[in-house]
């Protein structure tokens, strides 16, 4: 991963956690993370997919993928845990 992209990982993980801090156990909107993030939809998509295939975060799309929701898995929380 090239040092651009995972900052952008890290930031996006970073946002989760704290989302996940204040709804424990609920899934986020990908438009309410794109908000918080900050980031386009597009961009948010591309981001998560990278994570997702790590087993960092469960990501769950609707048909035609521009809606869904995104929650960090036990293995994604864990990894938050170490890095705060």
């Amino acid at each position: 991963m090239e040092d651009d992209a995972l900052a952008a990982a890290l930031e996006l993980l970073h946002t989760l956690w704290r989302l996940h801090d204040e709804r424990p156990g609920k899934p986020c909107t990908l438009a309410r993370l794109s908000k918080q993030a900050g980031l386009p939809m597009s961009a948010l998509r591309r981001q998560l997919l990278p994570l997702a295939e790590a087993g960092w975060v469960v990501l769950q799309l609707e048909e035609g993928g521009v809606a869904g929701t995104v929650a960090l898995s036990v293995a994604g929380q864990e990894l938050c845990r170490a890095l705060h």
